[in-house]
């Protein structure tokens, strides 16, 4: 991955500030492929839906144990550049391996403090807030003069 950026932004929530999204927190503790998801989904602009990447999230966690870790991690960095966030308070994948619950609860708080309702998925975030969707002119049929 990228060297750290420790001169971005900052998040606009601290890691261990799970308090201040009880519900984000709460999904988290109980089901943190859904969590995991609906981050993937958002950070990667609905190329993957957030059913695919919960379940590879939680195949991943049960066959290897690498889910909580490498492969959020990953989103992590994703989410860190798109936003120019700072790699704080360490490297993403130390975040990730020691704190994930707390990481994956941090990037939910990021997505949702930017305006995103994660539970809406990523094509009703981006009609509602009128991005990354390109309609193409409507054009008459026929010429006329």
């Amino acid at each position: 991955m990228a060297s750290r950026n420790v001169n971005g932004a900052a998040w606009s929530t601290g890691l261990c500030g799970c308090c201040d999204d009880v519900g984000g927190c709460f999904l988290t503790w109980c089901f943190p492929c859904i969590t995991f998801g609906r981050i993937a989904e958002i950070v990667d602009e609905g190329e993957i839906p957030c059913c695919a990447s919960g379940s590879l999230y939680v195949l991943m966690c049960m066959t290897t144990g690498l889910g909580m870790g490498l492969y959020s991690c990953f989103y992590r960095y994703k989410l860190r550049r798109a936003y120019g966030l700072a790699e704080k308070p360490c490297a993403d994948c130390c975040v990730h391996f020691f704190c994930g619950a707390c990481a994956l609860c941090q990037g939910y708080r990021e997505l949702k403090n930017r305006g995103f309702q994660m539970h809406l998925g990523w094509q009703a975030n981006a009609a509602r807030m009128g991005m990354g969707m390109t309609v193409a002119p409507h054009v008459d049929p026929g010429m006329t003069r």
